[in-house]
């Protein structure tokens, strides 16, 4: 745990499912509507350092959500998986982080290529 840490600090009131090694938040900047967080209980940097169990703990409670936000908004019929490792990824709050951003038709104009628009121009091909 990391005392300036966010993540490490964040409040009880915002969690809405966890397991033993990690939780769920609404995201504080959506991209979309129900745009969520999945992050480890453990303070550190990106998904290359999780452990098995904490792995396994971030899947249980990606599909978990994902399966209540389908539930709640029939809108719904595609997601975004992602992680930003490093400052030059993006990577703005240095506590490992993965999102899971629900999609619908006509979000975008174009959605073909998905993350790799992260790159101007490298998204269709």
């Amino acid at each position: 745990m990391s005392s300036d840490c966010l993540f490490c600090n964040i409040s009880k009131e915002r969690i809405i499912l966890e397991n033993d090694f990690a939780y769920a938040i609404h995201d504080g900047f959506p991209v979309t509507e129900m745009h969520s967080l999945i992050i480890p209980k453990r303070h550190i940097y990106d998904y290359f350092d999780l452990t098995k169990d904490e792995l396994f703990a971030c899947d249980q409670l990606i599909k978990s959500l994902k399966e209540s936000i389908l539930i709640s908004d029939s809108s719904i019929n595609g997601f975004n998986i992602g992680m930003n490792s490093g400052e030059s990824a993006g990577q703005t709050i240095f506590h490992c982080h993965i999102h899971l951003i629900p999609r619908r038709s006509g979000d975008v104009v174009n959605p073909r290529g998905g993350v790799r628009n992260i790159i101007p121009g490298k998204g269709s091909y």
